[in-house]
């Protein structure tokens, strides 16, 4: 599998999924570009140590339209056209609806959603008229099955896959793909922070009895990107190991 010669933006690029990301598609010959909320500006050069000084790093709000389009126009003026797209950017703002406010709402639409619709949008007209494009969303099992605590969560990674969806029969004659991934419990510093005794409740819950890993969800990604994946699309691909089966 490859993606030699084509330009990958990855959101949330140095999460822990994103991280795994970005170094899957460099290692299959992708150009990527990790973007980061700026809160995060000071731990690019770490970063870049680590997985790859050749991945370029660009910080900026992925949930502010002003923003995601000068990233993606920056992007667009360095590297040239933008053939990948993954929208992994994400946050939570876990609370009882009972209890939930405005701001949590908003927070988490505006981030895990209306970002996709911000970064995919400056290049989808390019990707278009290049006759290539790959859109991967990166959901969860909570927009397919809800969560307690998580209306705003839930709500936002289910209407990534509407966004998928619809997109994939826009761009399915142009040679552009859209597909959602929908990771399950993943072994990140947010679920390994976890006391003990409430992971492996989750894990007791899970027919592979682990977590997955960043590296899982990468190969998913990786699949989808490749240049040979040209008739998948609309697509939604759980990676739970079997917690969620539809």
């Amino acid at each position: 599998m490859g993606s030699e010669n084509r330009i990958a933006v990855v959101t949330g690029g140095m999460g822990g999924i994103g991280t795994a990301i970005c170094k899957k598609l460099k290692e299959n010959g992708a150009t990527v570009v990790a973007l980061c909320h700026p809160s995060e500006s000071d731990r690019i050069g770490d970063w870049q140590s680590e997985n790859g000084a050749d991945i370029d790093v660009i910080a900026g709000d992925v949930a502010s339209e002003a923003d995601a389009k000068r990233m993606m126009d920056e992007i667009s003026a360095k590297h040239g056209k933008v053939d990948i797209v993954v929208n992994c950017a994400g946050i939570t703002r876990d609370t009882t609806f009972k209890k939930m406010t405005a701001e949590q709402w908003e927070a988490v639409i505006n981030t895990n959603l209306n970002s996709v619709f911000y970064v995919t949008q400056p290049v989808w007209n390019a990707m278009v008229e290049n006759g290539f494009g790959r859109v991967i969303n990166i959901s969860s099992i909570n927009g397919q099955r809800g969560q307690f605590g998580q209306t705003n969560y839930s709500a936002a990674k289910a209407g990534m896959h509407g966004f998928t969806m619809a997109l994939a029969y826009e761009g399915a004659a142009k040679g552009v793909t859209a597909n959602t991934v929908s990771p399950g419990y993943v072994e990140t510093p947010m679920t390994l922070a976890m006391r003990d005794d409430v992971r492996e409740a989750i894990i007791s819950g899970i027919p592979m009895r682990r977590m997955g890993t960043p590296e899982e969800i990468a190969s998913a990604v990786a699949f989808l990107a490749d240049d040979q994946s040209t008739y998948i699309t609309g697509a939604n691909i759980p990676v739970n190991g079997g917690l969620f089966i539809h």
